[in-house]
């Protein structure tokens, strides 16, 4: 089996060919033509292309033979080009201040430190003093899940690359934010790629219907297996720009949280409402059991967010709204069993298929004994981890424990604690707007760290925890001294307009 980046089990597949090494793939080289233009256009764009990379969770833009054709995703290789673009536009104080201590920033940086240094160190530590699920690639054939005695491989160093980029991804973001102060460039980045992503969506089930998938080959690129034709319950299962309907209901999960956060704050309630709701009918479509879960965790976190912003700021929240919709749910909820019964039994099956019997399916227990493994490394290595990419498990919590031990996996909670409490200053400089999106990027943290800990199987956590993690920072510094740090020199190349 191989295994998406962001952390989920896909089947086993033969790794395909044309990549670096043999030859840049298409959408590599499209991404290389991007960043090249993204170094000479304003900054604001370099940003809009940053964020709307996320969406190709599948393409790759090559593969790194020595790796066993680990595939470098379109997103991992843009970074580069964004993090360079804020560099020459405002150099390296803002990446600093990014940095500042007891900052989130200070603990992630931390937290990425003895990651990579418990990559490099701990498997061969611990060498052979215990066993790991990990990932057995080999270029021309299968690439496979398989229980082996710790030792150092390919994984440490691809989990590694993650982390670090992770780290870039939270500076820079950070670095744009408090630099351009500007809030309507993060609502606007989160519109782009939500529209982005159901345009996929809905372009992943005309081809699936009218036999025409191949036209969406070219966003599917990785070198795992794609799971894109699969049914449940009678419907598609919508996997988009994803390997797998997973992958695609674990990001879209993430961003509906956002865009009805920012729907509840009042900011472009026409715009983000529609969005919203599109968003959500695409994850009940996906037939996740994520997704499901995650829904069911998400709207009462948004509707108490709603709620305490309304008594913080008059006119901020809809709770009226909330109440009645909350209200009027159990009288929906018995019309549907009286007036439609076969509606309600059909429904019981279909959330049975998805959810209650999913622990006694084949991967169900699989995933047990991927967890289970998982402690028993975390206990064999003496709470210390195995380091950094040894260790798969079906959980984020024993992806933590199992990897970084007992003191990396306190650094992250530092990291995500510092995030969640943190507080617009200056308030009397901040706008509306600023208020919303700090709660809409804490929304999404908590969505992306909900999903993880159900089914998340590795330490990387995709592009877009921290880009919502470095605009949480940036607008948490305040206004004021974002304006006076800001200066109109540092624009080597291009404009930042």
């Amino acid at each position: 089996m191989e295994i998406h980046p962001h952390g989920r089990m896909l089947a086993c597949s033969n790794y395909k060919t044309g990549y670096l090494g043999r030859h840049m793939n298409l959408m590599g080289l499209l991404t290389l033509i991007v960043g090249v233009v993204a170094l000479a256009v304003p900054v604001r764009w370099s940003f809009f292309i940053m964020i709307l990379s996320t969406v190709f969770g599948a393409a790759a833009a090559f593969s790194v033979p020595g790796l066993g054709g680990a595939s470098v995703l379109v997103p991992s290789l843009f970074l580069i080009f964004f993090a360079v673009r804020l560099f020459s536009a405002y150099g390296e104080g803002p990446f600093l201040a990014a940095l500042s201590p007891w900052g989130p920033g200070f603990f992630l940086l931390l937290l990425t430190a003895f990651a990579l240094f418990s990559a490099i160190f701990f498997p061969r530590l611990f060498q052979g003093m215990a066993q790991t699920m990990t990932v057995e690639r080999s270029i021309g054939a299968r690439s496979l899940i398989a229980l082996v005695p710790l030792r150092f491989s390919s994984n440490n160093i691809t989990q590694s690359v993650y982390a670090a980029g992770g780290l870039i991804c939270f500076i820079s973001t950070f670095a744009f934010f408090r630099r351009s102060s500007a809030p309507a460039l993060f609502i606007q980045g989160v519109i782009i790629v939500a529209s982005v992503n159901l345009a996929f969506a809905l372009a992943d089930i005309i081809t699936y219907f009218t036999h025409t998938d191949f036209l969406l080959s070219f966003v599917r690129t990785a070198n795992y297996a794609l799971l894109t034709n699969a049914e449940k319950g009678g419907l598609k299962r919508i996997s988009g720009t994803f390997p797998e309907a997973s992958a695609f209901a674990d990001f879209t999960l993430v961003l509906f949280a956002i865009v009805a956060s920012l729907w509840l704050s009042g900011v472009r309630s026409r715009t983000t409402g529609i969005i919203a709701g599109l968003l959500l009918i695409a994850l009940v479509l996906s037939t996740s059991a994520t997704a499901l879960v995650g829904l069911a965790i998400i709207l009462p976190i948004l509707c108490l967010q709603s709620f305490l912003a309304s008594r913080r700021e008059p006119g901020a929240g809809r709770p009226v709204l909330i109440v009645s919709i909350l209200a009027s749910m159990p009288l929906a909820i018995l019309f549907v069993l009286i007036a439609m019964p076969d509606l309600a039994h059909n429904l019981h099956d279909f959330l049975d298929e998805m959810l209650f019997s999913k622990a006694d399916s084949q991967s169900g227990r699989e995933r047990f004994m991927w967890n289970s493994m998982a402690y028993e490394a975390f206990l064999d290595t003496n709470g210390f981890g195995a380091g950094l990419g040894s260790a798969r498990a079906s959980s984020f919590v024993l992806v933590l424990l199992s990897n970084i031990g007992v003191f990396g996996t306190f650094l992250f909670m530092l990291f995500v604690f510092r995030l969640l409490v943190a507080e617009m200053r200056l308030a009397e400089l901040a706008s509306r707007e600023s208020f919303a999106i700090v709660r809409a990027a804490k929304a999404g943290i908590i969505t992306v760290l909900i999903s993880a800990i159900t089914s998340g199987t590795v330490y990387d956590l995709g592009l877009m925890f921290y880009i919502l993690a470095g605009s949480i920072s940036a607008f948490c510094v305040g206004t004021r001294g974002a304006r006076v740090e800001y200066s109109p020199e540092l624009r080597p190349i291009g404009s930042v307009r």
